[in-house]
């Protein structure tokens, strides 16, 4: 199924795939809406990508086993909703040192990350600065096999269904940003996952749809270089 994922309705959750479920919709101010994301893995120790808007499904994520870890994509995500998922869940937050002061404001991080590598949950953590300068991507093996990637607000479909950067005038880093996208066109993901988005969901099974293609479309958006 090309563009699109099943979607099965849980007590304030998503079911997006037998192991990913989406939060319900929490939108910071008008135009921006966003999701945060539960992966249930084999381990048992489940993850929270991304963050919450509050506490409404915190009784359906407990349902789901809790969320042992929880992992930023950039600052953007951090607020009052970190305090509750640590107290709730004794969940581990995973954040860029980049932006460990803006996190710290919220809850104290547990790992701090700088490089790229596989952590002992087995994700793959991308550092991707330019939205914001500690912005980072995660990879995992999803149910089936599947590649997930999760791009925070690197990455994102449009209004119209078009890839675009996560570029905002005045606070991103237009070179960094396109270096990070280069990054991410190498990688070869099965299912997108962003934490903007403009429709129902922040999710994207790429089927036979070339991921190069869709990170060669976000460069486009970018402005010129200097």
């Amino acid at each position: 199924m090309t563009g699109s994922t099943a979607r099965h309705e849980a007590p304030m959750l998503t079911q997006i795939r037998n192991d990913l479920w989406e939060t319900s919709t929490y939108s910071p101010f008008p135009g921006l809406r966003t999701h945060a994301y539960l992966w249930t893995p084999p381990s048992g120790d489940n993850v929270l990508f991304y963050s919450t808007g509050g506490s409404d499904d915190f009784d359906a994520i407990e349902q789901l086993g809790g969320a042992a870890h929880q992992y930023l994509s950039h600052r953007d995500e951090a607020g009052p909703a970190l305090a509750q998922i640590r107290d709730r869940f004794d969940a581990r937050l995973h954040a860029s040192a980049a932006e460990e002061e803006e996190v710290r404001e919220f809850a104290e991080p547990g790992v701090l990350f700088t490089d790229r590598h596989i952590d002992g949950n087995g994700i793959e953590v991308i550092p991707t600065p330019g939205h914001s300068p500690g912005s980072t991507c995660f990879l995992v093996t999803g149910a089936g096999g599947l590649t997930y990637l999760f791009t925070g607000d690197t990455v994102f479909r449009d209004a119209k269904g078009a890839w675009a950067a996560g570029f905002i005038p005045d606070i991103s880093d237009r070179d960094a940003l396109a270096a990070s996208l280069e990054t991410l066109a190498a990688l070869q993901p099965d299912l997108v996952v962003s934490s903007a988005c403009v429709g129902d969901s922040g999710t994207h099974l790429l089927g036979a749809t070339p991921w190069a293609s869709c990170v060669d479309q976000a460069i486009r958006t970018l402005p010129a270089a200097d």
